[in-house]
């Protein structure tokens, strides 16, 4: 029986918790045990990092890695490729190391087609805002270019201003207070993440004003609040699949089986039109199937 160590960014972010459901179900499917570890510090790549060494030194069959930072980790990575335990990553890569495979979406692309749900429906000349994630996150800069291309598609819009609600509930909150208190004219924002964009629609009751509003993960909360019109749109970063797939990749790569090195999952858009058939708990939602999403992702088989 294989034993895997998981380690993502925080406790705080259903979008984990989903992902952990995920790796649990593939887990018990297939017959290994799993252990879970986070930074007490939501996405600290310092107690990351320690969380890191401590799975080495424990000396686990494979470690299953969500990285909380580019660089901050790359040590930590770095002792795992020397100790020759196998490291699968998922939603984000860093800039050193060696894994087997990574599982992941282009966020740029997602949040462009999410930003473009939004925009599409605005006047021409739109004063928009943006809640940026963790100013050390690796997918902040990648969703900010996908926000910002797509408002660049749009010449009579523009953005009055993008402030860090450290993809966290109440950074958020406080992030669209700042906003709402800033300007009195807003006609949207776009969040970077759903917790964030919770936080936000406090914000708005708290103020008593609202706007359009889209955010990413396709959270169960979120896809409620798209069910009851409070947010256009929520992009199905999904972090469910990352986490089947990811242990389902381990797996098969401590068994000796090719796995692709590589498996980026096209986001979809949830709104109004499409929201009831995503409204499902984490628990109830199903694990894609190996063989088909190998076969859509077409890339190279490594040992």
């Amino acid at each position: 029986m294989e034993h895997l160590r998981i380690i993502t960014k925080n406790h705080t972010n259903p979008a984990y918790g989903g992902a952990l459901v995920g790796a649990r179900t593939v887990a018990a499917r297939m017959g290994c045990t799993l252990d879970h570890r986070a930074p007490q510090t939501p996405d600290s790549p310092e107690e990351q990092s320690a969380l890191v060494r401590e799975a080495v030194a424990a000396r686990p069959d494979a470690i299953v890695l969500l990285p909380a930072h580019a660089t901050l980790v790359n040590d930590a990575i770095a002792q795992v490729n020397a100790a020759g335990i196998p490291l699968v990553l998922f939603v984000s890569e860093p800039t050193a190391g060696h894994w087997v495979g990574f599982i992941g979406s282009d966020d740029t692309r997602m949040a462009a087609a999410l930003a473009h749900a939004v925009l599409r429906k605005l006047r021409p000349d739109a004063q928009v805002a943006f809640i940026d994630g963790h100013p050390g996150s690796i997918t902040t800069p990648q969703r900010r270019r996908g926000f910002e291309e797509a408002l660049a598609q749009y010449p009579g819009m523009r953005l009055v201003e993008a402030v860090s609600g450290m993809y966290q509930h109440d950074p958020g909150r406080e992030a669209a207070l700042a906003l709402l208190a800033r300007h009195e004219r807003l006609d949207a924002i776009l969040c970077a993440n759903d917790l964030m964009a919770m936080g936000a629609l406090e914000a708005f009751t708290l103020t008593g004003r609202s706007m359009p509003m889209a955010s990413i993960n396709g959270t169960p909360d979120a896809i409620a609040q798209v069910r009851a019109g409070r947010l256009v749109a929520t992009a199905s970063f999904n972090t469910h699949r990352f986490g089947c797939l990811a242990v389902e990749m381990t797996v098969r790569h401590l068994r000796g089986q090719p796995v692709p090195r590589r498996i980026d999952l096209a986001p979809d858009i949830i709104d109004a039109g499409n929201a009831a058939a995503w409204d499902i708990p984490y628990e109830q939602r199903p694990c894609p199937d190996w063989d088909q999403v190998v076969a859509a992702a077409a890339q190279p088989l490594a040992a």
